[in-house]
């Protein structure tokens, strides 16, 4: 493996996102999958590598599903809403150490019509903390741990509840540009956003994510295929960070660094592009704020310029950095992050249609997991091996 090498996302593809989907997870994977295999113009049976997520189909699972011969490796990566983009990197050095030659990254769940993500059993560290100081007083779901998070930026920062609507009703703009988007057909305003019955203060109902039911698979490959001449997509560098302490937020000293400040300052570093160079982000939007706060993090922004970014410069199609142009997980559907990798190959292949950002070449991908852990990848149009 050469300093140069590349390795590159081949093929993908995915279901519709629904609510209630009649198929099993079985079946929902075996669609995604087929499609991304025929999108890198390859067989099913030449699938040799899966990275997957727990709490997802499992690796055998795959393997009986798709009747594959002859898998030489799989993988489990488990840092919440950061595994997607860290196994970009994982995959990457699969492929290019000859360790495999098509790594799958899949996901495919029926997060609401299954069981949701109030009733899974939660794997985060230091648990039996929590139990006995922070549940007992009401502190016991996500949207209620990172409330914390943006309510204290808001005090720090002024940011307001304007530049965490524009965050919605972006998300929502861009599905419903998006025929596959669960929210596809379903236009959101101000003033229903407003309207939206309280979460956990600061966050409404429509500052959620949603839950899903669907799959999406990645296929990576040190070659980026021939299919029709199009571009192939290059994984230009991936990082990934922990916050200080990874199992906690309440307790955190600096309480609003998370672990994408660590990841994008080493990204930023190892390659010779910057923030500035992006065309486009799809950045990990499990609740509007952390939206916000990853372009920060990630070097979009500062805490003083967050604001202008979202309301003035711009955040939706047509502005200075468009943002989940799919819809990302508050639109779209929720993936945990996998299909916002799939909408920035389809940006850069140019095959977007309505929603397609001009001339797109370089777009970041951001992950946020569990209680601060952070991932960010860079990935670049290529018309052929680096």
């Amino acid at each position: 493996m050469t300093k140069d090498a590349m390795a590159y996302i081949r093929g993908v593809g995915n279901t519709k996102y629904v609510k209630n989907a009649e198929r099993s997870v079985g079946e929902l994977a075996a669609e995604a999958i087929e499609k991304a295999a025929a999108d890198a113009g390859i067989q099913v049976a030449e699938i040799d590598g899966i990275i997957v997520y727990h709490g997802h189909i499992g690796t055998d699972e795959v393997v009986a599903q798709m009747s594959l011969p002859d898998v030489r490796l799989r993988a489990l990566i488990d840092i919440g809403g950061a595994s997607a983009v860290s196994a970009l990197g994982m995959a990457s050095l699969y492929v290019l150490g000859g360790a495999a030659e098509n790594v799958l990254l899949i996901r495919a769940i029926k997060g609401n019509s299954g069981p949701r993500k109030a009733q899974r059993k939660s794997f985060l560290p230091s648990q039996q903390f929590r139990t006995h100081l922070e549940y007992v007083v009401g502190c016991n779901t996500p949207s209620q741990r990172y409330a914390l998070l943006c309510r204290r930026y808001m005090y720090e920062y002024g940011l307001g509840r304007e530049h965490l609507a524009e965050i919605a009703l972006a998300a929502r703009a861009h599905a419903n540009l998006n025929p596959d988007a669960q929210m596809y057909g379903r236009p959101l305003g101000l003033e229903e956003y407003l309207s939206g019955r309280m979460i956990a203060d600061p966050y409404l109902l429509f500052d959620c994510c949603l839950e899903s039911d669907g799959a999406c698979a990645v296929i990576v490959s040190a070659q980026p295929g021939e299919v029709s001449q199009r571009p192939g997509v290059g994984i230009l560098a991936t990082e990934e960070g922990h916050a200080d302490p990874p199992d906690d937020i309440t307790n955190r000293d600096e309480f609003l660094h998370v672990g994408l400040e660590k990841a994008a300052a080493r990204l930023w570093n190892s390659i010779s592009l910057g923030p500035s160079d992006m065309d486009a982000a799809m950045v990990y939007d499990c609740f509007t704020f952390e939206v916000a706060h990853q372009l920060e993090a990630a070097g979009f922004a500062t805490p003083e310029t967050i604001g202008r970014l979202i309301l003035e410069d711009g955040i939706r199609l047509g502005g200075k950095l468009p943002v989940n142009t799919h819809g990302g997980l508050l639109s779209e559907g929720h993936m945990v992050g996998l299909n916002h990798i799939v909408e920035a190959t389809r940006q850069l292949r140019g095959t977007c249609e309505e929603r397609q950002v001009e001339n797109a070449r370089h777009i970041a991908v951001t992950g946020w997991g569990n209680l601060g852990d952070g991932s960010i990848a860079v990935l670049g149009r290529r018309h052929g091996p680096a």
